[in-house]
């Protein structure tokens, strides 16, 4: 008997097993995770950050691995997308209504003891939604009404939040939107109208959406030193805090920007400059292996999708997480405007967390009816190479 053959066919049919998971980007996270953990905790002598982040991790691993049992095949279903897709409008609409102001956004749930940020899995439905919908359309994406009723889709969620207001998560919104149109196949005029689309709407913004912060932020990131004792403070203090890692660092728990508090939001919006601090370049070095093994990781997995719908689905996660690194990077070395975005597993927050981990974990439970060789593979097979 194929032993190897057997355990193939036996994953392919959904059968839970070790193999399920993908251990390689399951262990690209613990030290993520590790590496958010010790920053947090460099500064303070107790830091309830660090506690409280802690049980959320425990709690994201846990649904990490409860996801992985779970068969998702339920996903292509229209009426499960539409069911998800209508509870996150209506939860957004209903933060609006309900939630208190905090920071100056109406962006959280407040539970006293703890606290949720809905938009987190709101992204990740607007994955799944798009998904879907592409996964039904790929040979019709060239029709450009495909890429607008896509858009229309998108554009709700895009502007519930914006309301909040949220002009990080917002981008988050469409940059999934437009990574998964651009891996659908758009072709190049319909992309340039997708870009005239998009500055029209920017121009909209700025004259009707934007409030005078969000507008400061932008000024400032265009002339960065112009005003650096007031809007562009966090954005000058991140820099200085990266440069000055120089090389090897300055040591865990000796950087000056976060141990003096002159880097603002250490543990959340500027993590990766106070981390770039104490580690220096060869840190960062190694940070950035790690998110490029995820990637990898997700890519490859798409790659072997039993669907349309599974391989989609683990380039909008992909899509997602790179998005997240590439924003939240940008504005700690001063590249990008600072729009309070997270970087993925190492910021404080349960609910970015518990989202990473439970759309890692939908990915590994798509792996258990996944293809065991690649459809090109099979066709050279049969066929013969192209």
């Amino acid at each position: 008997m194929n032993i190897k053959g057997y355990g193939e066919k036996k994953r392919h049919q959904g059968v839970l097993s070790p193999a399920s998971i993908d251990w390689i980007l399951f262990a690209s996270t613990l030290p993520l995770i590790a590496a958010g953990l010790v920053t947090m905790n460099s500064f303070v002598s107790e830091s309830t950050f660090f506690s409280h982040q802690v049980g959320w991790a425990v709690v994201s691993l846990c649904a990490f691995f409860a996801a992985s049992f779970i068969d998702f095949r339920f996903l292509r279903k229209t009426s499960v997308v539409v069911a998800l897709y209508g509870g996150a409008c209506i939860l957004l609409v209903v933060l609006l209504l309900t939630a208190s102001v905090i920071k100056g956004t109406k962006s959280w749930f407040d539970f006293g003891a703890f606290s949720f940020q809905p938009v987190d899995p709101v992204k990740l439905v607007l994955i799944i939604l798009l998904a879907k919908y592409f996964s039904r359309r790929h040979i019709e994406i060239a029709d450009f009404k495909h890429i607008f009723i896509s858009g229309l889709y998108a554009s709700v969620l895009f502007f519930l939040v914006l309301l909040q207001p949220d002009f990080g998560s917002a981008i988050i919104v469409f940059l999934v939107w437009l990574g998964m149109v651009l891996v659908s196949g758009i072709s190049k005029k319909h992309l340039l109208a997708v870009l005239l689309v998009g500055v029209l709407s920017f121009s909209g913004l700025w004259m009707y959406g934007f409030k005078e912060y969000q507008k400061d932020r932008i000024l400032n990131f265009v002339h960065p030193l112009t005003d650096i004792h007031g809007s562009g403070y966090n954005a000058f203090q991140s820099t200085i805090a990266v440069g000055s890692g120089q090389v090897l660092g300055k040591g865990i728990g000796q950087g000056s920007q976060s141990r003096l508090k002159f880097l603002p939001e250490y543990q959340t919006d500027f993590i990766f400059a106070a981390f770039a601090e104490e580690w220096g370049f060869v840190g960062v070095l190694l940070l950035f292996s790690l998110y490029a093994l995820l990637l990898w990781r997700l890519l490859r997995g798409a790659l072997y999708g039993a669907t349309n719908f599974e391989i989609l689905f683990n380039l909008g996660l992909a899509i997602f997480f790179a998005s997240h690194l590439v924003i939240h990077i940008g504005m700690n070395i001063g590249l990008l405007p600072i729009t309070g975005t997270p970087i993925p597993f190492m910021s404080y927050g349960g609910s970015h967390l518990l989202t990473e981990f439970t759309g890692l974990g939908i990915s590994m439970g798509m792996r258990r009816y996944r293809r065991v060789t690649h459809k090109d593979s099979i066709k050279n097979e049969f066929l013969g190479p192209a």
